[in-house]
Order: C-alpha cells, then structure tokens, then sequence
C-alpha cells in the first residue's frame, strides 16, 4: 500500500520534461515561419490587386472611343474613332518603400495616371509604375522592399493593343521576380 502511494506522488522526469520543451520549440519555430510566410503573402496581395486594376483600366482606356481634339466638326463632316493607350505615368512614389508603407498624396497620380483613372488612397508597400509603347504595348509594374535588405520584389502584367481590331488584352498572369523580398 504505502508502494502504491509512493508512486502516486512521483513526478515528471527531467528526460520527459526536456521531450516537452523541445518539442514547444520546435512548434514554435514552425509557426513563427508560417505567420512571417503569412503576413508577406497579405503584403504582396496588395501589388497582385493593383496590378490587376491597372490592368484593366489601361485596357478600358484603350477601348474607350475618341476623336482627334484638335478637329473641329462642321455640320454633316464625319471623323474617324481613335483609339490609344495611355501615356506612360511616372512612378508613385519616386523611391522604393523599404519595410514600410508610403501615403501617397492625391497630385502623385497625375500625367498618364489621370487617363488611366488609377490611383490609390491608402498606404501602399509598393511604388507603381506604368509605361506604353508606341500603343502597341504596355506593362504595369510594382516595386517593393517588404523586409529592408535592399533587395526589391517585382510585380508585373504585360498588355497589348491590336490597332487592326481596336482591342487591347492583358496577360492572364503577373509576372513576379522574388514576391518575398
């Protein structure tokens, strides 16, 4: 009886109490990784959307009917319809944002952002840019430095304009270059 109370009252090992503890850190190691690997996939979503909206409104740009604005029409002349990509709208902000986030100011997406009707009102990890070529092409660009190593990721969708149909298509995916970083 008083063997049976004896082993009752023993306790853990120090063996199984260091089992327990590696294993904690092991654990912990794993989601530490998985949180990190978590809040940069949230950050890179940003640039995915924008790009994709960029995208779309540079396509729409491109589809939308206009005349020459220099013509002036009498009554009963005609005009042809012109279609055109946007000019290319400088880069938003100037300098890559390093492990923070930038508030751009309203007169920041002016010049080709206008025609694009882009712009972004909240905070931002990335600098956007947005160039064409000759209204055959253009591409959508994201740049951004989500950890501070001075290594940048890089975002981009390309598109074309077909002057033979008056369409414009973008590609169905975007293009990235170390999303991570």
């Amino acid at each position: 009886m008083v063997q049976k109370l004896k082993n009752l009252k023993r306790g853990f090992t120090l063996v199984e109490l260091m089992i327990v503890v590696a294993i904690v850190g092991i654990l912990a190691a794993l989601a530490v990784y998985g949180v990190s690997k978590y809040v940069k996939n949230a950050k890179t979503a940003e640039a995915r959307d924008a790009l994709g909206r960029m995208a779309k409104d540079a396509v729409s740009a491109y589809n939308k009917e206009s005349m020459d604005v220099t013509t002036v029409l009498a009554a009963g002349d005609s005009s042809s319809v012109i279609h055109s990509l946007c000019a290319d709208a400088s880069a938003v902000p100037t300098t890559i944002p390093a492990a923070a986030k930038y508030q751009s100011a309203p007169n920041d997406w002016s010049g080709g952002w206008d025609c694009l009707h882009f712009s972004m009102n909240e905070p931002q990890y990335f600098q956007y840019e947005y160039t064409s070529d000759a209204n055959t092409s253009f591409s959508c660009i994201a740049r951004g430095d989500l950890d501070g190593d001075s290594s940048s990721s890089t975002f981009s969708i390309a598109g074309a304009a077909d002057s033979t149909t008056k369409t414009a298509t973008y590609a169905p995916t975007i293009a990235e270059l170390r999303p991570e970083e």
